[in-house]
């Protein structure tokens, strides 16, 4: 099977407006008429869309390794409160409510909620509640989340060390010389176009059939543009290496720990998974699969700064730090990682003052969370060929925070 054309159907980063024609989502064909498979067809180009909808939301682990994270035996409440849609608006703009919205692009999933209350839960396409929607490179924030419980237990003492001091088979290297917190922010300095460079990073690491190697693609880059902390420049060689730190100084996967110190103590209710090279080690920029209210709780996890119920699962200096911008972290500030976006520790920033932080993937795969109301909206696609997402979704996600109740 010829693995890579199967899941670069996407880019791994999407960020900005599209441009595209607007094109309603029941213009476009999914697989409907098929009952929306998993795999692929050979015969076809890997942008054959009728498999997208089955393999975002779960197939994709009948074709590759993977890695599972399990729930524990009691989730964190999380109480419907469902409200009418139709009455969900957000005047001026082209869409006029969350019906509406549905409609017109390919979602689908689609969760708001706030402080563990959902007032919207919406699963288009057949799509299920207990269904695992693939990430993208929303994997990426919860990489984040396992550093600061790194830190937090005292495996790794500071994201000013270097990669090389936990992972010696990183020592004299490129990436095991960049700092940890340039590595985070990704400013690494490292020689890479991410349009350009899929084929000698996501290919050797996950895709190649045969023998595939997080750690030898890590280990063999030697391409260097600048020094460390200069500009952003977003690459998966960043998260790839601190996959490789975390699970070194933890000497557990990432799913091991993330199930221990993550799943269990925020109170997921369904199992997760992330996907991984033929030698079990997780491809950590991508591949989490997870619940919609998984997600959601994820995401609130974050906009309650690190706590869930009475435990807390993240240290509250951790999320405030993904927060803010300070002297060495400035290269990556709102403005500076983007026009209109900052970037922190694997978080994308909407909002000049930290107040709204994002988990991102390819093709509509979003985690929005307001830190001021706690107000957290989770929204799973098919495509962002037929954008343009943030027109749409940050009103709509302004219209959730100004939500009474």
């Amino acid at each position: 099977m010829r693995r890579r054309e199967l899941i670069m159907a996407a880019p791994v980063c999407a960020m900005g407006s599209m441009t595209s024609p607007l094109v309603h989502a029941a213009d476009e064909t999914w697989g409907a008429e098929l009952s929306y498979p998993s795999s692929w067809d050979p015969g076809r180009h890997w942008q054959y869309k009728p498999h997208r909808v089955g393999n975002f939301s779960g197939g994709y682990e009948q074709m590759f390794k993977f890695n599972t994270i399990e729930a524990g035996p009691v989730a964190s409440p999380l109480d419907l409160q469902l409200i009418d849609t139709k009455k969900f608006s957000f005047p001026g703009q082209t869409t006029k409510n969350i019906d509406d919205y549905l409609n017109r692009w390919p979602t689908t999933g689609l969760l708001v909620a706030r402080k563990g209350k959902i007032f919207v839960e919406a699963y288009r396409m057949e799509r299920k509640p207990e269904m695992r929607f693939q990430s993208w490179s929303m994997a990426k924030s919860v990489t984040s989340l396992l550093m600061g419980i790194a830190l937090d237990k005292g495996f790794i003492q500071s994201i000013d060390d270097l990669p090389e001091k936990y992972v010696p088979q990183l020592k004299g290297t490129l990436l095991g010389g960049i700092p940890i917190r340039h590595l985070l922010n990704m400013s690494s300095g490292v020689d890479v176009i991410h349009e350009r460079d899929p084929y000698r990073i996501d290919w050797p690491a996950l895709l190649a059939p045969g023998p595939t190697s997080v750690g030898r693609v890590v280990i063999g880059w030697k391409e260097k543009k600048e020094e460390p902390g200069i500009r952003f420049n977003y690459t998966e060689l960043c998260p790839l290496t601190i996959g490789m730190v975390i699970r070194n100084a933890t000497q557990k996967t990432l799913a091991q720990f993330a199930q221990q110190y993550l799943w269990h103590p925020m109170g997921a209710e369904g199992n997760a998974t992330w996907l991984t090279d033929s030698q079990g080690f997780e491809y950590n920029c991508v591949g989490f699969g997870a619940q919609l209210r998984d997600w959601a709780r994820l995401a609130q996890l974050v906009a309650q700064k690190g706590r869930m119920g009475s435990i807390q699962v993240v240290s509250k200096s951790w999320i405030e730090d993904c927060t803010k911008h300070g002297p060495a972290d400035a290269q990556a500030a709102y403005g500076k990682a983007r026009s209109s976006a900052g970037y922190k520790n694997f978080f994308w920033h909407n909002h000049p003052q930290g107040r709204w932080l994002a988990m991102n993937g390819a093709l509509g795969q979003k985690v929005l969370i307001d830190m001021e109301t706690e107000t957290v909206l989770i929204h799973t696609s098919v495509s962002d060929e037929v954008g343009p997402w943030n027109d749409d979704l940050f009103p709509l996600f302004v219209a959730a925070i100004n939500q009474k109740g």
